[in-house]
């Protein structure tokens, strides 16, 4: 926990009563005891068993002294998973900020952080997808702090925690269920004894790593290199672009973001390309027209890109 930067904070626990989220509410008990943390276990009705599962997570933090809440949620229709997903942050969320704690914590663990970044692999992910699972982040849906410290354990290690405390934990069938890839992946991964998980979550961890300095120069790109250049026809940027590809492409998502547009980084790397060549590009609605200009204080020649809404298309 100390790693996170959570000592002496309260902490929030999501425990559905697995075996990675019993080993999770097991571990933060046994390191911070019963007064600091809080857990919470979101019923989505969606299998006959939820709330009885829901109730045995309740009688475990009874037995341990751990504020416990049961949280029901009505799941949309459409993709389950996703639909699933997106109620059960909103109302962890939800319940974060009632219970007052200072961060949400999940048991994400280094065999998910390995099917993750295959999967993310399998789909040709830049940078930021292949951070995989951020060890810390933003509530989906919510903000807040969200936080996962079990990144660097392998699930051999958090069910054996589960089986220490003579806790026979709950089994969701649709973590086998290989109508999902993730099941998919994670059959191929159990058959291959070559491959090492966690070794693979530490490379995801370095490559989280290389992505918030990403993040951080493009941060400082935006400062010092982007100006308003708005005119008779409207709002407008120039962009100074003298900054490696990966950090320019951050840039330019957040020039087409300011003037109304949403722009995905692989097409931003395309326009990158084209500008960089010295040929127009256009992205959400957006034209952009590469220059170069010589900087007056310095005397040094840049390139410079200026961002304008596109004009309208004539009539036919």
């Amino acid at each position: 926990m100390d790693r996170f930067g959570f000592a002496d904070t309260r902490l929030g626990l999501a425990v559905s009563g697995g075996p990675d989220s019993l080993a999770l509410l097991l571990l933060a008990h046994a390191a911070c005891g019963s007064e600091r943390i809080a857990a919470a276990t979101v019923d989505h009705a969606l299998r006959a068993e939820s709330a009885a599962e829901a109730e045995f997570v309740a009688e475990i933090c009874r037995r341990l002294g751990v504020d416990h809440a049961i949280l029901k949620v009505k799941v949309e229709p459409g993709n389950v998973q996703a639909e699933a997903r997106t109620a059960r942050y909103l109302a962890l969320g939800q319940w974060h900020d009632d219970a007052r704690a200072a961060v949400l914590m999940t048991a994400h663990h280094a065999d998910d952080q390995a099917e993750t970044i295959l999967m993310r692999l399998n789909r040709g992910s830049g940078v930021p997808g292949l951070a995989a699972i951020r060890s810390t982040a933003e509530i989906p849906g919510w903000g807040g702090t969200l936080a996962r410290p079990l990144l660097r354990w392998s699930k051999r290690e958090l069910e054996s925690v589960v089986s220490s405390a003579q806790i026979e934990p709950v089994r969701d069938p649709s973590n086998s269920d290989e109508q999902f890839d993730r099941a998919r992946v994670r059959r191929f991964l159990s058959d291959q004894d070559w491959l090492d998980t966690q070794a693979l979550a530490a490379s995801a961890e370095h490559i989280e790593d290389a992505w918030r300095a990403i993040e951080w120069f493009a941060a400082e790109d935006w400062e010092t290199h982007v100006v308003p250049d708005s005119d008779e026809t409207g709002r407008g940027f120039r962009y100074y672009a003298n900054v490696p590809r990966a950090i320019a492409i951050e840039t330019i998502c957040r020039v087409i973001g300011e003037l109304g547009g949403d722009a995905a980084r692989g097409d931003a790397g395309r326009a990158f390309d084209r500008l960089w060549r010295g040929d127009n590009a256009s992205l959400a609605g957006v034209l952009i027209v590469p220059g170069i200009e010589q900087i007056a204080q310095t005397g040094v020649t840049m390139r410079v890109w200026r961002f304008s809404p596109e004009p309208p298309r004539a009539a036919q």
